[in-house]
């Protein structure tokens, strides 16, 4: 698409089709997910089909997907942007705890530098709120991580509009991450919000978590047809005429899903297909 890049916090420019690297690990964000071999060529991969920004969190193992990252792709390319998060401890699969403590994200954000061995991180996201500390302090802590230059860009995960507009009044938010997808659209407050102030959106489940719901099936199938791909292509393509601030970052572990999920940036939707797929969610 001609709009396919977005400048992530008005300097870094990404294509907006991007990879989530929650595929790299196993259920529940715990343990590995088949081999490293495999996750090491799926990343490579990414990078030589033109991903210039990957999405992942240090919980995500945990520590594993961004020792996956460095390994496969450390020294980065120029245009590489690695996204990652902090803010939330993993104890178990699909069982974490939010950890917002100022000392906290600082020893977050510092072993994040060293395991994707970096001096500073292109966006740093607060993986989510913790409600056992005022967000200003956990604002101004990221705050100070970027003014020591280990921060580039902030980004929070999971927020509502009302907690995005008090953050704006404490540091730059560049990117917000929130579901958003074909049928979800509980965020759409907070996609509009971003659009006003020009910030990235990063809907997680892009997907749908791997599936349609039965009511939005056939209309996605007939679209599908039409175009010779898959509903999640589709999907995916959807969301890229959406909005021009949307960058979706969908995650898998197979190479043959990675080449479909790449080729839905090359999907054309017509206004009339526009249209009925803006009504699934509505």
């Amino acid at each position: 698409m001609a709009d396919d890049v977005l400048l992530l916090g008005g300097d870094l420019p990404v294509r907006r089709l991007g990879l989530g690297t929650g595929g790299l690990v196993g259920p529940g964000y715990w343990g590995p997910r088949g081999s490293r071999a495999e996750a090491l060529a799926l990343l490579l991969t990414a990078v030589e089909r033109g991903v210039t920004l990957i999405d992942t969190a240090d919980n995500y193992g945990p520590d594993l997907a961004e020792e996956l990252i460095a390994e496969a792709l450390h020294p980065y390319g120029e245009r590489l942007v690695i996204a990652t998060k902090g803010g939330v401890v993993r104890t178990g699969p699909d069982r974490w705890h939010a950890a917002g403590r100022p000392e906290q994200l600082r020893a977050m954000c510092e072993a994040s530098l060293r395991r994707l061995r970096v001096e500073s991180i292109g966006l740093y996201q607060l993986h989510r709120f913790d409600p056992e500390v005022p967000e200003t302090e956990q604002l101004g802590a990221l705050a100070q991580l970027r003014a020591e230059g280990k921060i580039r860009h902030i980004g929070l995960d999971t927020v509502t509009a009302g907690q995005l507009r008090r953050a704006l009044e404490v540091v730059p938010v560049a990117a917000v991450q929130n579901p958003y997808n074909l049928v979800d659209r509980s965020s759409a407050e907070v996609l509009a919000l971003c659009e006003a102030r020009g910030i990235a959106f990063l809907p997680y489940y892009p997907l749908g978590s791997g599936a349609l719901t039965r009511e939005s099936a056939a209309a996605v199938t007939a679209v599908a047809a039409e175009h010779r791909a898959g509903p999640g292509q589709i999907a995916l393509a959807w969301l890229l005429h959406r909005s021009p601030v949307l960058c979706p970052t969908p995650g898998t572990g197979s190479l043959a899903h990675l080449a479909e999920n790449l080729d839905a940036a090359t999907i054309r939707l017509t206004p009339q297909e526009r249209s009925v797929l803006d009504a699934l969610g509505e």
